[in-house]
């Protein structure tokens, strides 16, 4: 695709739902362009578990796609093995902007990672802002609730989705293909 010529950090956060959404979103108009796309998603549990929509649809287009979650938080041991995949789903992160493989990686759900202490939010932040000035540096969009303040303070475009109405908040009401997942 070429050159970025100044790449851009976009933050999805909030309580609403849709912040994965606009990361694909964002990440199909990229892929319109020629770009060369990848998927690092945290906390969530293996995309081929879930079968989620967009990661089969990820899969025809070519785009790499890693997962670095086991699941909630709060179930058995997860904590301790999200915990453990999210230093490892960095690692992977900064090889592939390092190496300048792609033209925009979605960091799904990435903002857990920082809130939940796995990974140190402010030196996050620091590796991003020294390194994004660098050639070959990739538009980055990063999804997750509650974005810590050095991460709003770095990014270049936040968005902040709120729930007006949402149908699962009524009881009974599960989780649907095409919709969630």
């Amino acid at each position: 695709m070429g050159e970025i010529a100044k790449p851009i950090l976009m933050v999805y956060t909030g309580d609403g739902k849709g912040k994965t959404s606009a990361a694909m979103g964002q990440m199909m108009r990229a892929l319109g362009h020629g770009a060369r796309c990848a998927v690092a998603q945290f906390i969530k549990q293996d995309p081929t578990t879930l079968d989620s929509g967009e990661y089969r649809t990820a899969l025809k287009l070519g785009i790499v796609w890693k997962s670095f979650g086991s699941g909630f938080t709060w179930v058995g041991d997860n904590n301790i093995t999200n915990a453990v995949l999210a230093k490892k789903g960095w690692e992977q992160v900064k090889r592939w902007i390092s190496t300048s493989a792609f033209d925009l990686i979605v960091l799904d759900e990435f903002t857990y990672t920082l809130t939940l202490g796995y990974l140190d939010a402010k030196e996050i932040c620091l590796w991003l802002a020294d390194h994004k000035a660098q050639k070959g540096f990739p538009h980055l969009v990063i999804t997750g609730r509650a974005a810590p303040q050095e991460l709003l303070a770095i990014a270049d475009m936040v968005s902040e989705i709120q729930v007006v109405k949402h149908h699962m908040l009524k009881e009974g009401t599960q989780a649907a293909p095409l919709i969630e997942f």
